[in-house]
């Protein structure tokens, strides 16, 4: 299979704020030198306890933050060196699902529009009619239905929100979708659901997934290579099942140790 994201050598560092005028400002590390293949129709999870650099990862892959080193090529394009136009055609091509699905959601707006606001920030958008059409089509795909379209976040459960969120993720036909803990403010049980449709949706569009999460276990369901990440370094990857079955490095160990394996 092809390389659909390619990632090389990517760094990001903040400055810190002076504790005094006499003392030089601090750098802060958050992600330092990380490579890694991603291929057309695969899923790559990305594991590491808080702090240790996964959502910085997901911003610099979205574009959201701009890298202090490296590269992101998705199709063969470095993301960080497009302009502002040639980067909004390319976000068709990757989206992003995130952690909480109540705080992702504008409470103000109803689902047709939360929907179809990648679709009405392209460039150049379809007619609302053609929105609404897609919008119905990919709230089919996971598992909502049309009347649907009309009503407002509060009305739904977490789960439910989060099934609407991938499919604005999905209402793009993006190739890649950047998943940031999208399972973990879930109950146990609604987790494994919205896990096994986003297993389902990558079989049925060929899609890939960046998965990031802190739970080995979840990784392990969904993902077929996975890195860990720890103080912003690449320590440990692999296959996922021999992360959890045989860790080599002592943070992947101390991580296997804590997971609480879930019923899938």
């Amino acid at each position: 299979m092809s390389a659909l994201l390619q990632v090389s050598g990517l760094a990001r560092s903040y400055r810190m704020p002076r504790r005094s005028l006499w003392q030089p400002a601090r750098e802060v590390h958050a992600l330092r030198a990380v490579d890694f293949t991603l291929r057309q129709g695969c899923s790559l999870g990305v594991v590491g306890e808080s702090g240790s650099g996964k959502s910085t990862l997901a911003r610099l892959v979205m574009a959201l933050d701009t890298p202090s080193a490296g590269r992101v090529e998705l199709m063969g394009q470095d993301l960080h060196q497009l302009d502002a136009g040639a980067l909004r055609v390319a976000r068709r091509n990757f989206q992003m699902v995130f952690q909480d699905p109540y705080g992702s959601l504008d409470p103000r707006m109803t689902v047709e529009r939360i929907v179809c606001e990648p679709l009405a920030a392209q460039s150049a958008p379809p007619p609302r009619a053609q929105q609404r059409e897609r919008a119905r089509q990919v709230l089919a795909q996971v598992g909502l239905r049309t009347q649907d379209l009309d009503k407002y976040p509060h009305e739904f459960s977490g789960g439910q929100r989060q099934r609407i969120a991938i499919a604005r993720a999905l209402v793009t036909e993006p190739r890649l979708i950047v998943a940031d803990e999208p399972v973990s403010a879930l109950d146990v049980s609604v987790q494994a659901q919205v896990l096994n449709l986003m297993l389902e949706l990558q079989q049925r569009l060929g899609l890939s997934y960046l998965f990031i999460s802190h739970d080995l276990a979840v990784v392990q369901h969904l993902c077929d290579e996975a890195i860990v990440l720890s103080e912003g370094l690449v320590v440990e990857r692999g296959a996922p099942q021999q992360l959890f079955q045989a860790p080599q490095h002592p943070y992947t160990q101390s991580l296997v140790q804590s997971v609480a394996h879930l019923p899938f």
